[in-house]
């Protein structure tokens, strides 16, 4: 890239300046400050303490109210917003009333209604707060969550608030909470917002906690008051910021880096307005001056009125505004100084403000060695110790500099421009620029730079991609400006970088981060909801199927529905493998075996025409994950490889250890440092296009043709990975393949006291487009005598599920009860003179959930035999399965053998 030098006409239409640029600056030398502008005045802006009551004769049966609007409007208004925040719809900011308090105004607004509800049904002793507490555990999202009295005792905290926050259970607010030990703060913080929730108004605060483990994560608590103004109760929510705390810090640290290098630069900085007033000077030029920054603002100084003498000038075309001055202080002695200006005019012409820089104590002095100077014709002889000032404002400066001649060449570069780059200054020095920075970006930079040589730009500024030693990216804020020689002649540029790589990469971080989580939340409450309508699809074909055997012309038609719902099934578990929400079950495993074994399988699906390589390095190390898991990552990256390759071609599979000491930027991921073990899988086929490579892994998006594919492939890839602890990143161009890159934590024998088991039941492995796996009672081949005998309660609030349990277990010989939600089955539990034997509860339901109901049950039969079923992973439901519980756990969607198969072995325990 060759950089040519201006012709006559654009030198001459330079000095227009059409947007704004450098303009002529005022006399301010000659001419004193014009009187001040007035100045624009802004205004300025500003008791209960006990815990639900033991079990009782009244236990079961519901408080009622003679107001039934007390049931209903709350209810709905509840079942909306509970609605809304499972199906991963988000609330606008705008919609919320405190704007700090966004995160937390649709779980408040929620809890307030339900706790509202609980008061008002017309019990006013002890049963009030109980029926505040049952409604508030029955908003449990997964979101922080807890309520306490005024003097600080806690009613009662969710799953996600006690696993966060809670340090003691028995101790009052703030000693229940998990602060850090030097941290003498938040408590008292806390103690305030409690005070102001008791007394009626709400109050937030982010403070930061110590999480299990030892780390520090930053938390928006927000305390408000619930169920009226005399409940004396408490709501308490919380949001994570940590994220963006980290980002403010990066840009507080880089804007305080800024400053002090204009504060403390060694020359004095100032600028005046139009009307001749100072209105900013730099730290170095006040102490020259002997005066404060606040003397420019409130005694509305000019810079005409320190100087002395304006020294004449050889050079017949400066107009006065630039010069050698003598300044006098307001006390000291005078200085001799060197003053350069230049001004931004607004669009009718008027002078906005001015740039100026004054140079000061111009002695004969010899300039350091290896320092270039270039004399000015018919300077004076002081100027050429100018080199002085100048060796510390280029070599010594703490801001990435280069110098380019005509032919874009870099001609000189400072200290902290090969830090930058990791680079010694013979591998920069005398090259083209262009080698130094990202393919993608020279063909812009190369136009930027081109237009200010040309004078059409008077500087530009634009963000660029430079490679660094190490394999490194750095990503730097580029301000490009001419130099010109004593005859106004362009010499070359100027460019001075400031590195911005790890604030680039926390806000892409924070975007993905973003953006996944909210994907992964929508396809979550999607494949819930899913579940629940393949249960009763394939539950009620298996009805129809014990009254239409295979002679019955009925029969196929009825079994091709059975098969396509289980067929769907495979899809709702990869939209539960995105989102995080399937159930895994670690184990150690060796990659080097374990590709082994898939070695068959891979050939297989891969075909004749592509070629498949295995290598493996030395001492591989162990990894823990889900062996059926790992085996679908595989497959998938496999299987996507393979269609990328449509003419045949080689796909290669490298596994290594990978030891970081510092954490590394690969793409949208950050990897910690640490031990890994990656595979990478690569292929020869087609690459992936530049504006497809963000979106590779979103949930149906797909660049095959319709019908080809689901788009589920990759995201499951990176679901699994991520619940596994890892990272999944691609290197591809257009025409030159792809390389997945999979890294993940490597297992030491040390490790083995800390693991634990994610949950119990194995997921299947599904390939995007290979065959999907059959439902439990077909793939462990379960038959047999599945009749009993006893009462069973079925708690389900989806009608068709609760109908075809219903009419399963009563074909197999059970009494079955039926309730629609947590509150009707209490009632029907206080309404029977049966004995009940078994409760089978969903766990998702509008009122009291499945999990609080059996948490009330137990607490007068504590016997009770209990089957939970839900269409999330038995790890991710609300409220969670205590480890060491009873509990049993069903997932949707389940078949009829499958209920049976549960019901009767529950029962024989």
């Amino acid at each position: 890239m060759a950089l040519d030098k201006p012709s006559t006409e654009s030198e001459a239409t330079d000095s227009a300046a059409p947007d704004g640029g450098a303009a002529t600056a005022p006399n301010v030398l000659r001419d004193g400050p014009k009187p001040p502008i007035a100045p624009i005045t802004v205004p300025s802006q500003a008791q209960d303490d006990g815990g639900p009551q033991g079990p009782g004769a009244e236990r079961f049966r519901p408080p009622r109210g003679p107001n039934p609007l007390a049931f209903g409007l709350p209810a709905l208004v509840f079942g909306g917003l509970r609605v809304a925040m499972e199906m991963g719809v988000f609330i606008p900011q705008d919609f919320a009333l405190d704007g700090p308090m966004v995160g937390h105004t649709t779980l408040a607004l929620g809890a307030a209604f339900t706790v509202a509800f609980a008061w008002s049904l017309g019990r006013r002793s002890r049963s009030d707060e109980e029926a505040a507490l049952v409604h508030l555990a029955a908003g449990e999202t997964g979101s922080p969550l807890m309520l306490s009295n005024a003097q600080g005792r806690v009613l009662y905290a969710n799953q996600a608030f006690r696993s966060l926050f809670q340090r003691n259970a028995a101790a009052e607010i703030p000693n229940a909470l998990r602060f850090f030990e030097q941290d003498a703060d938040s408590p008292l913080t806390v103690r305030r917002m409690l005070a102001a929730a008791a007394s009626g108004a709400k109050d937030w605060a982010e403070l930061p906690f110590a999480l299990i483990g030892g780390a520090k994560s930053w938390w928006q608590l927000a305390a408000r008051p619930a169920g009226g103004p005399r409940s004396g109760l408490v709501c308490w929510t919380a949001r994570d910021v940590t994220a963006r705390r980290e980002l403010d810090e990066v840009r507080r640290a880089e804007e305080a880096v800024l400053a002090d290098l204009l504060d403390n630069l060694p020359v004095g900085f100032f600028s005046v307005d139009g009307t001749g007033r100072m209105v900013y000077a730099n730290e170095t030029l006040c102490k020259w001056l002997g005066i404060r920054l606040s003397d420019i603002r409130d005694q509305g100084l000019g810079f005409a009125e320190f100087v002395a003498e304006l020294m004449p000038s050889d050079d017949p075309d400066d107009d006065g505004d630039n010069g050698q001055v003598i300044l006098q202080p307001r006390d000291g002695l005078s200085f001799k100084a060197f003053l350069l200006q230049s001004g931004r005019t607004g669009d009718s012409g008027e002078l906005l403000y001015t740039r100026s820089i004054v140079v000061r104590d111009l002695v004969k002095k010899q300039p350091p060695p290896e320092t270039a100077v270039v004399a000015h014709p018919g300077a004076d002889e002081d100027l050429s110790d100018i080199a002085r000032r100048l060796y510390w404002l280029f070599d010594e400066a703490p801001v990435a500099i280069a110098m380019l001649d005509m032919k874009a060449n870099i001609t000189d570069c400072n200290g902290a421009f090969l830090k930058m780059l990791g680079l010694h200054k013979d591998d920069v020095q005398g090259l083209p620029f262009t080698e130094r920075l990202a393919k993608e970006d020279r063909g812009e930079v190369g136009g930027q730079l081109s237009k200010v040589v040309m004078g059409i730009m008077r500087a530009a500024h634009l963000d660029v991609r430079m490679p660094a030693r190490g394999g490194r990216e750095i990503t730097a804020s580029l301000y490009a400006s001419r130099m010109e020689d004593g005859f106004g002649e362009v010499t070359g540029l100027i460019l001075h970088f400031i590195d911005t790589t790890e604030h680039k990469h926390l806000e892409v971080q924070f975007a993905q981060s973003q953006k996944m989580q909210s994907i992964g939340q929508l396809a979550g409450g999607i494949a819930h909801d899913f579940n629940n309508l393949l249960t009763a699809m394939i539950g009620f074909s298996d009805l129809l199927l014990t009254r239409h055997g295979p002679e019955d012309p009925s029969f196929n038609d009825i079994n091709q529905i059975r098969q396509n719902a289980v067929r769907a099934t495979s899809l709702v578990r990869q939209l539960l493998a995105f989102s995080r929400k399937q159930t895994l079950e670690p184990q150690i495993i060796e990659p080097k075996e374990k590709l082994s074994e898939l070695s068959e399988v891979l050939s297989r699906l891969l075909g004749p025409t592509i070629d498949l390589n295995i290598e493996h390095s030395r001492d591989l190390g162990a990894i823990r994950v889900d062996p059926t898991q790992f085996d679908q990552v595989i497959l998938n990256l496999a299987v996507n490889a393979r269609d990328a390759m449509p003419g045949g071609g080689t796909l290669t599979i490298r596994t290594a250890n990978l030891s970081l000491d510092e954490p590394v930027q690969r793409g949208m991921e950050l990897v910690p440092a640490g031990e890994y073990v990656t595979l990478d899988v690569i292929d020869t086929g087609e690459g992936i296009r530049k504006e497809d490579m963000s979106r590779i892994f979103e949930p149906f998006f797909s660049t095959k043709e319709v019908g080809e594919g689901t788009g589920l492939g990759l995201s499951t890839v990176y679901g699994i990975v991520h619940q596994t602890g890892g990272h999944v990143f691609v290197d591809s161009a257009p025409g030159e393949g792809a390389a997945f890159t999979v890294c993940l934590p490597r297992y030491f024998e040390e490790d083995a006291a800390t693991a634990t088991a994610i949950a119990e039941t194995p997921a299947e492995t599904v390939p995007d487009g290979a065959p999907e796996p059959e439902l439990k009672a077909e793939r462990e081949g379960i038959d047999g005598d599945l009749t009993g005998v006893g009462t069973i309660l079925l708690v389900e609030d989806e009608d068709a599920v609760r109908m075809f349990g219903s009419r399963a277990l009563r074909n197999k010989g059970y009494t079955v009860l039926e309730a629609a939600n947590g509150e009707e089955a209490l009632e029907v539990i206080n309404a029977t003179d049966k004995q009940i034997d078994l409760i089978v509860t969903d766990v998702v339901m509008p009122g009291m959930d499945g999990h609080t109901l059996v948490q009330f049950v137990r607490q007068e039969m504590p016997d009770m035999k209990v089957i939970l079923i839900s269409g999330f992973a038995e790890n991710v439901i609300p409220g969670g399965i205590p480890a060491d519980s009873s509990f049993h756990f069903l997932p949707k969607p389940f078949s009829l053998k499958d209920l049976a198969a549960k019901v009767k072995g529950v029962l024989a325990e």
